[in-house]
């Protein structure tokens, strides 16, 4: 699908997927890519795991994961879906019965994973469960549990290994007519995850779940994120992702949302674009522009604002964007809005007025959209 006609190079034709439903989110064909998080509280503590969901949620996410290691949280999954504002995908490992419990309980989509999920007999129960549930299900890869016989037969992890994995499992289901599915072949090495993906894109039509796995802290683990997950997004394949930190969900999400607007495939909220500041500046940018990503936290609706310290750039770039503010002198700036210089401001107001710029901008383009539905 053409996103840009009148700057071709900016152009991403994503894969032609089949469509499936995980609860009333459509997963792939022309659907919007969906942001996916997981819960890191105890999913018998539903307080906290619904009160994780709902921040999450809040965030942007579209799904939501739930770890269901045993019995007892397969209990507490039923609440956890019913005060849900999104949809719940079960993350099922070694006990294919959590799997059927997690189906009975509601779960939108169950993950379960080849490598430790059982025999073919124990994996049609679980496809049983789901087609009497109405629940989906993702085929879950991981360069660290491939089954025994495919390291045997590949020696280490690698590209075909997964590939194969995933290949497996897919027959299985679709042996016994269930094509409710997804498939992700996730590592925590961008090369093998890369490969991985790209094989397993050519190899089927069903949508597919990008993600690098364990990919390590807020900082390090964005930026593998966002090169693993954006080379495979830029090549159109994708059709949900999740970004693995070890740090809150919601910082998940905000990553996810972020490498999906650079490449223009989703937009959310307030696209900030600023200068990394210099001796030039005509205001503290650094410090503004985390007190504006704060301030403007509670804007979903799409639009851009630039935030540059001084002329060289900064009414190039209010050109393009809907409001704009660049450093100036006398402790004033210019106000731009909709590209075009409206009136100077004083940096010690700036921050104040530039939030009821968006939070007016926003107003307006809301009541256009609705104008034109």
């Amino acid at each position: 699908m053409s996103l840009n006609h009148i700057r071709p190079w900016r152009d991403i034709y994503r894969r032609k997927s089949r469509q499936i439903m995980v609860g009333n989110v459509p997963v792939g064909g022309d659907a919007p890519i969906a942001v996916q998080t997981m819960t890191n509280t105890l999913t018998t503590d539903v307080a906290g795991t619904v009160a994780q969901v709902q921040a999450a949620a809040e965030a942007g996410a579209d799904i939501v994961r739930v770890s269901v290691p045993d019995e007892a949280s397969s209990k507490a999954l039923k609440e956890i879906v019913r005060e849900s504002p999104v949809p719940i995908v079960a993350d099922i490992h070694f006990h294919y019965r959590r799997g059927i419990e997690a189906a009975e309980a509601g779960a939108a989509c169950l993950r379960i994973n080849p490598g430790n999920i059982g025999d073919e007999k124990r994996v049609k129960e679980v496809i049983k469960a789901a087609r009497d549930h109405n629940c989906s299900i993702r085929i879950g890869v991981n360069a660290g549990s491939l089954e025994k016989h495919l390291l045997e037969k590949y020696a280490e992890p690698c590209p075909e290994a997964m590939v194969e994995s995933g290949l497996e499992h897919i027959r299985i289901l679709e042996d016994n007519d269930f094509h409710n599915f997804k498939i992700s072949v996730k590592a925590s090495d961008v090369f093998l995850s890369a490969a991985a993906y790209q094989g397993i894109a050519e190899a089927t039509d069903a949508p597919i779940h990008l993600g690098i796995t364990e990919a390590g802290g807020l900082v390090s683990g964005t930026i593998k994120s966002a090169i693993g997950l954006g080379n495979l997004l830029w090549m159109g394949i994708g059709d949900t992702i999740r970004v693995s930190l070890s740090a809150d969900p919601v910082e998940e999400v905000k990553v996810g949302f972020e490498i999906l607007k650079s490449l223009g495939l989703r937009h959310r909220g307030v696209n900030i674009i600023s200068c990394p500041s210099c001796a030039r500046q005509g205001f503290d940018v650094i410090k503004t522009v985390e007190a504006l990503e704060y301030r403007l936290e509670h804007i979903k609706t799409p639009m851009s604002l630039s935030i540059i310290g001084c002329v060289v750039n900064g009414p190039g770039e209010a050109l393009m964007t809907d409001v704009g503010f660049t450093g100036g002198g006398a402790g004033s700036g210019m106000v731009y809005l909709a590209g075009k210089a409206s009136h100077k401001m004083s940096n010690d107001k700036m921050i104040d007025h530039i939030v009821e710029e968006v939070e007016k901008k926003a107003a307006e383009l809301d009541a256009a959209a609705e104008a034109a539905e």
